[in-house]
């Protein structure tokens, strides 16, 4: 196993990976990763979108029991949940957490108030994604991402190695030269299952309450807290 990632030399580790390959970097970035870092100090964080699709199929051409974490906030779409299902069934190797808030949806409501994404989504995203992730996070000393730079304005500086200060470890995005098209192409390519909404103008899918469609020209952030200035559950933020 390589020398781990440090603090002080990310920069040099992120900048060190070429883009000329056919996976625009992807894979080399993934194998450093799965071979620097034992199956215990790392998980993919994953939200079964498009991009999520791809990785997985990234990842089992390297580690094919590789560990990976959805942040099941009782919230999702049924779609979601049913490419979950497609995707055991294509990968069945893959170690899936399914990981849960401490608080029912019932018990959310009752300690704040029903529907506390439409009063507080902040604070409905720190008990349902942020502290879930927290714990998942236990022990880990790196994390993966299919952040893209394309996505949004808040992630065009994205690096392959990134220094993750909130939760104060390494986080690892492979795919931040891959431009929509790209993820489609090798989703068609090689026939990969995909959540159906991304068929009906969802470019990115959260929790049902906080996302809704978008029209083609729209960021592909936009479906999310329409109508706020919130773009992020909190998990690629720093505060």
């Amino acid at each position: 196993m390589q020398q781990a990632i440090t603090y002080e030399n990310w920069q040099d580790i992120s900048a060190s990976f070429t883009t000329d390959d056919h996976s625009k970097g992807a894979l080399s970035v993934l194998e450093w990763a799965y071979h620097t870092y034992n199956e215990d100090e790392i998980v993919y964080a994953s939200s079964f979108g498009a991009e999520a699709i791809v990785l997985i199929d990234l990842i089992t051409q390297i580690k094919r029991e590789a560990k990976l974490v959805f942040l099941d906030t009782d919230l999702h779409f049924p779609e979601t949940y049913q490419v979950i299902e497609d995707i055991k069934k294509r990968f069945p190797a893959l170690q899936v957490e399914m990981k849960k808030p401490h608080l029912t949806l019932d018990e959310q409501a009752a300690r704040y108030e029903s529907a506390l994404w439409k009063k507080d989504p902040n604070q409905c995203c720190q008990i349902r994604k942020i502290l879930p992730f927290q714990e998942a996070m236990v022990g880990k000393k790196a994390w993966i991402s299919g952040l893209r730079r394309e996505q949004s304005p808040t992630r065009k500086h994205t690096n392959f190695v990134n220094k993750d200060e909130k939760f104060t470890n390494i986080k690892i995005c492979p795919l931040i030269h891959w431009r929509t098209k790209d993820v489609w192409d090798y989703i068609k390519e090689k026939q990969l299952p995909y959540n159906a909404l991304h068929d009906v103008n969802y470019p990115s899918i959260g929790c049902f309450p906080c996302t809704q469609p978008t029209n083609e020209d729209a960021d592909s952030r936009a479906g999310r807290w329409q109508g706020l200035t919130k773009t992020e559950c909190g998990l690629h933020t720093n505060s």
